[in-house]
């Protein structure tokens, strides 16, 4: 498995592999899990070559100590990869990553600033400043995302279809914990407590499937999840979002289409966000 610490490096081994094949990229910040193998896995099977990027990026943190904060762990990050047969990571620095006097940025203007864009205010800008950066060193034909971060793979199909990126952008499911939490890099923050209490997420989309059941509307289903998660004493809601799963445009009133539930609740001081889709059976005449 190739290292590749500068640009330079990294061009260098891309052009071999894309002469060979196709190439399927995994961007990560690192601190592997499961979830992040599982993209592996699947661009596996879909290309000739995979390959990776493990960056922290600093311009998608809200604050300098949520950036020193986020775990990290290259070594283990590196055999992993490694083990699972990445031919090439990425692994640059911010002073690599980005030039001194930069002034570009990539912004997917109204979903960047809406729902958790709104709570985390130039996070999705970092993201798909980055991202298209990734795409331009790597060009890959296909990049691999999870959907639990399901507004940020809407930021980045929108990007690579308004800026006429030559990529494929597959979504993979989320991958959960025996106990329904998703996985997340965030989660080795969580105090034993606050472990123990994040499954409150989960256990919240379950109530909403059986509210859906009996023809809960936006509103109804909204409140109950709120009240639900509010309930758990070390959770902080911050929000609870029902949104059409295919535009991200809000629900209100009765569901008939299908729907993204989307949650952003703390539990101090780890933000943790969540997603379910709840398919919307369609009457045939």
């Amino acid at each position: 498995m190739y290292i590749c610490e500068t640009k330079e490096h990294l061009r260098e081994v891309m052009s071999s592999f894309k002469a060979k094949g196709s190439v399927g990229l995994v961007p990560t910040m690192g601190y592997l899990h499961d979830g992040h193998m599982t993209l592996v896995r699947t661009a596996a099977n879909e290309n000739d070559a995979v390959v990776a990027s493990i960056f922290v990026n600093p311009t998608q943190f809200g604050s300098q100590d949520d950036l020193e904060k986020y775990p990290r762990d290259m070594e283990r990050d590196l055999m992993m990869l490694r083990d699972a047969g990445v031919a090439a990571v990425f692994t640059p620095t911010p002073e690599v990553m980005y030039h001194p006097d930069r002034q570009t940025i990539v912004e997917t203007t109204d979903l960047a600033n809406k729902l958790m864009g709104a709570l985390r205010p130039g996070h999705f800008r970092g993201v798909a400043t980055v991202v298209t950066k990734l795409f331009n060193l790597f060009q890959p034909d296909r990049a691999y995302f999870g959907e639990k971060d399901y507004q940020q793979l809407a930021v980045i199909r929108t990007m690579v279809r308004d800026l006429d990126i030559p990529v494929i952008i597959r979504g993979v499911p989320t991958v959960r914990e025996a106990d329904g939490l998703a996985m997340s890099s965030r989660n080795a923050r969580l105090t034993e407590h606050a472990r123990a209490a994040a499954p409150i997420l989960w256990q919240s989309f379950q109530r909403a499937k059986e509210l859906l059941v009996t023809g809960a509307n936006a509103a109804t289903l909204r409140q109950a999840i709120w009240d639900m998660i509010a309930q758990e004493p070390l959770a902080r809601v911050e929000s609870v979002d029902i949104q059409d799963a295919a535009t991200l445009a809000p629900v209100d009133g009765p569901i008939t289409s299908d729907i993204v539930i989307l949650l952003a609740v703390t539990f101090d001081p780890v933000l943790l966000i969540d997603q379910c889709v709840f398919k919307v059976a369609k009457e045939t005449s």
